[in-house]
């Protein structure tokens, strides 16, 4: 299942340099409460994880929970020493997974 995500953050830093990164995606976030038109409970469908990794190494990782709301938005702050990769992955109810991948250049 392929989703809509947002990610900002800049592609260029300073050398150990603080900056932030914000990230959101596209997802009902249904926690299983609600009831459709017909009177039946709607099945649960949420993320259950969110992580970022950078170049391997774990930078940012969360665990959400049915009251978080639709459309999840995730903002947090890294300091990078060399250029490389960002891996940001989210995991979900019926087998849900989807990553996005971003290059940093560290200057």
């Amino acid at each position: 299942m392929s989703a809509r995500t947002l990610i900002d953050m800049p592609r260029r830093v300073r050398r150990g340099e603080a900056f932030e990164i914000r990230a959101m995606i596209g997802h009902p976030m249904e926690t299983g409460y609600r009831r459709g038109a017909d009177g039946d409970r709607l099945p649960r469908d949420i993320l259950t994880e969110f992580g970022c990794v950078f170049d391997g190494e774990p930078v940012f990782s969360a665990k959400l929970y049915p009251a978080i709301s639709a459309n999840p938005f995730l903002s947090f702050s890294m300091t990078a020493d060399r250029s490389g990769e960002l891996v940001f992955r989210w995991r979900g109810d019926r087998g849900f997974s989807h990553t996005e991948r971003v290059n940093l250049v560290v200057e």
